[in-house]
């Protein structure tokens, strides 16, 4: 990850798109990486939501255009899984985009609502909606409180 920090603000776009992606990593870490390398916070957190969210919708934009046997045959899943993912995603539907940004669940999150085709506009609103706020609490700690644990850990 060493060398997407080094990038800076284009390393924290393309390093939080990929974790966004099924390529799972921690794009928190990229961010405060960016952050604590002197990255202006309000940049890195448009940067890191575009990055993320983009990421996410990709997984949504894999789903889509699955078929049974793909995720079968490449993703290893069961027809039974698939089953007990439409329950849920019949359940709690299009919220299940507003939390794309979690690690694993996430990227499971849209690829079954993309292959079950749920509502492509709100969940679009709902992955960026969550992966603002997830970036936001980062930057809201760096702001009032990063340069105090940054010293706290140079003592």
């Amino acid at each position: 990850m060493d060398w997407l920090l080094d990038l800076g603000y284009f390393g924290l776009l393309l390093g939080t798109f990929l974790a966004g992606t099924i390529l799972t990593f921690s794009s928190d870490v990229m961010l405060i990486g960016v952050l604590v390398a002197g990255g202006d916070p309000w940049i890195c957190l448009a940067l890191a939501t575009i990055g993320n969210g983009s990421g996410a919708l990709t997984s949504y934009l894999l789903g889509r255009f699955a078929k049974w046997e793909w995720l079968e045959k490449w993703f290893r899943i069961r027809p039974e899984t698939l089953g007990k993912q439409k329950s849920a995603v019949d359940k709690y539907g299009v919220w299940g985009a507003f939390f794309s940004w979690i690690p694993v669940i996430g990227q499971v999150f849209m690829v079954a609502l993309g292959f079950y085709k749920v509502k492509p506009k709100t969940s679009v609103l709902l992955t960026y909606a969550g992966c603002f706020c997830r970036f936001l609490v980062w930057v809201l700690l760096y702001v009032n409180y990063g340069q105090t644990f940054i010293d706290w850990l140079i003592r």
